[in-house]
């Protein structure tokens, strides 16, 4: 890993705290900012392991409702399918995101002017859902039927694509498919378990050749102002959307997008 300054460290670990869990795509932000910023770490691998903050912050909100589904697993049967269903979700993007691994970093990775289009794009669909008189039907996201997990599993696929965002496709598809708000949002959550820790496990299985003691306290500086920022993030973001909806977050992207592409223009 090249060398770089703790407070760009500093800076990418809160803007990947706080844009994680939230429908605008962290992995868009941050390599927005690692172009702008000139951050450029050997096979993303700083970008790659600040995520084990913002991993670790939904796990400690959630600890006590997991514990509890790990307790349940061997009798309940409704605990037994939502984590099949959880399962059933997370292995599409699982699945491409493997194969198509170097493709994604080496070519969609490295180009911030599709991130840019993305983020525009995705700003636009989530103003059109937000604002569409959509009935909800599910509500418990323990309860979901299990193609609707598969389902939404299938939007999942598109985060693939930097600046599409994770939380933006699950959230976005599960509206569509009949789900409210709240609960887009929590599934959203429970989702990103399975696919941080896969993604984060295999990107650093792939990276595991190009880290030093050295990058370390860069690491370390960024992965803590992530924990910080995604727990914040986490606590705040399920009763916003109950009350206020998603158009905040499409905004923020048409924003983000927008400027992008002006100051890739300018400065290229």
């Amino acid at each position: 890993m090249e060398s770089h300054t703790i407070v760009e460290a500093l800076l990418l670990g809160l803007l990947e705290g706080l844009t994680e869990f939230i429908p605008v795509s962290s992995t868009g932000h941050i390599l927005l900012a690692g172009h702008f910023l000139g951050f450029h770490s050997t096979g993303k691998a700083f970008e790659i392991l600040i995520q084990l903050g913002a991993i670790l912050a939904i796990l400690s909100v959630y600890f006590r409702r997991l514990w509890q589904m790990l307790l349940d697993l061997p009798h309940d049967r409704l605990t037994r399918h939502f984590v099949i269903g959880i399962l059933i979700a997370f292995l599409p993007a699982a699945i491409i995101g493997a194969l198509a691994h170097d493709f994604i970093k080496t070519i969609l990775f490295e180009s911030p002017r599709l991130i840019c289009i993305m983020l525009i794009i995705g700003g636009v669909v989530l103003l059109t859902v937000d604002r569409m008189n959509l009935k909800p039907v599910y509500r418990d996201v323990e309860r979901f039927p299990t193609r609707l997990y598969l389902q939404i599993g299938l939007f999942q696929c598109l985060s693939l694509i930097p600046g599409t965002s994770r939380s933006g496709s699950t959230i976005v598809g599960a509206l569509l498919l009949g789900v409210d708000k709240r609960a887009a949002a929590e599934f959203s959550f429970f989702l990103a378990i399975p696919t941080m820790v896969g993604a984060f496990a295999f990107d650093l299985f792939k990276n595991r050749n190009v880290l030093s003691s050295a990058d370390l306290p860069i690491i370390a500086v960024g992965f803590v102002a992530a924990f910080i920022t995604a727990l914040l993030v986490v606590r705040f973001l399920l009763g916003y959307v109950s009350r206020n909806g998603y158009s905040l977050f499409g905004w923020w992207r048409l924003v983000i997008g927008g400027v992008g592409l002006v100051a890739l223009m300018i400065w290229g």
